[in-house]
């Protein structure tokens, strides 16, 4: 598929002798040290990705080319002292191999995370062609043990403790699901039961109607996530808290991906080059913070992504994040459980 194998030719090395130039870490300012020390053990901020080029000067020391940072900027990006994690998405279009993981880990410290994103091929009824249009049925779907040797497996060899929350997202279903949120309850406990023990698996749907109590029970069975996903196809954050009721209870899985009021192209073409905030969402930050406050007072981890087409700039967005919640973890620490 033409998308896939553009996305992927990124990560080959270049033609020739041409060198991929070193990247260095932006200097950290004091109020981002300070901001660091104050922030509650167990939190793990990060971004959808790392290799853009406009965070030059929030991130990285200078401007440097896309192909660059996602060759050598992984390691500059952990240097930051806010971002302890970061989403690898490149997975949701093909599996990765060990060794590709393997490449990653080594670049970060100990106690930073990936959450890492299965393949579409696990997550989707159907095959798709470059255009999105369906063409075949997906053999794969909700196949545990494809999943095990596709994603999975390599994940954990590669990444070992540095492997955080695997998300498993399902794009929109359509109707025959949506229409019948038991029976896609019933086949997702069929799926995860089914998974080796061992990952924090977290489970990110684009269709509310899945969004049942069923859904709820389902996860609280098999002890997954839900992944709060903030996106215009998703009520907010309290909404799907209410819903999960007593499933809320274990570590906090959050993907913040793009803001209500545009689509994804749209936010795109208003944010980039995504070095500045220009729609900001205090409605949702401050769900997000108590959502980690309370987390992480019961002794938790809390997993929040952002993505750039939130707010206007990921790694800005993980800053104001961070200072609410530092503020009410400093101001009213929620009680231990």
């Amino acid at each position: 598929m033409s998308k896939t194998s553009a996305q992927l030719s990124l990560f080959e090395t270049p033609a020739g002798n041409t060198p991929v130039p070193d990247v260095a870490p932006a200097p950290v300012a004091a109020p981002l040290a300070g901001l660091a020390t104050r922030l509650p053990p167990g939190l793990y901020l990060g971004t959808s990705s790392w290799y853009f080029p406009g965070w030059a000067g929030i991130v990285y020391d200078k401007k440097i080319g896309e192909q660059a940072l996602r060759r050598n900027g992984l390691r500059a990006y952990a240097a930051h002292t806010l971002l302890n994690c970061v989403g690898i998405d490149r997975t949701f279009y093909a599996p990765l191999a060990a060794h590709e993981y393997a490449r990653y880990a080594t670049q970060v410290p100990a106690g930073f995370r990936f959450l890492v994103k299965a393949p579409i091929l696990i997550t989707s009824p159907v095959v798709r062609d470059e255009n999105g249009q369906p063409t075949a049925r997906n053999p794969h779907f909700l196949d545990p043990d494809f999943a095990n040797k596709e994603f999975i497996a390599p994940c954990r060899e590669g990444l070992g403790a540095k492997a955080g929350p695997l998300v498993f997202q399902f794009s929109p279903l359509g109707g025959k699901y949506a229409h019948d949120p038991a029976r896609f309850a019933a086949l997702l406990h069929d799926f995860l039961a089914a998974l080796p023990a061992g990952p924090l698996y977290a489970v990110e749907i684009r269709d509310t109607e899945l969004l049942t109590g069923d859904y709820a029970r389902v996860l609280r069975e098999i002890g997954a996530r839900h992944c709060f996903g903030v996106h215009p196809r998703m009520p907010d954050i309290a909404a799907q808290a209410r819903v999960l009721g007593p499933a809320l209870k274990g570590p906090l899985v959050a993907r913040w991906s793009l803001h209500s009021d545009f689509r994804y192209v749209q936010a795109k073409a208003r944010y980039a080059p995504f070095d500045k905030l220009i729609d900001e969402d205090p409605a949702t930050r401050g769900a997000l913070a108590a959502l980690c406050c309370s987390t992480l007072a019961a002794g938790e981890s809390a997993f929040v992504i952002a993505n750039n087409k939130a707010e206007g700039s990921a790694p800005l967005t993980c800053v104001k994040l961070a200072e609410a919640i530092s503020s009410e973890w400093r101001t009213d620490p929620p009680a231990q459980s």
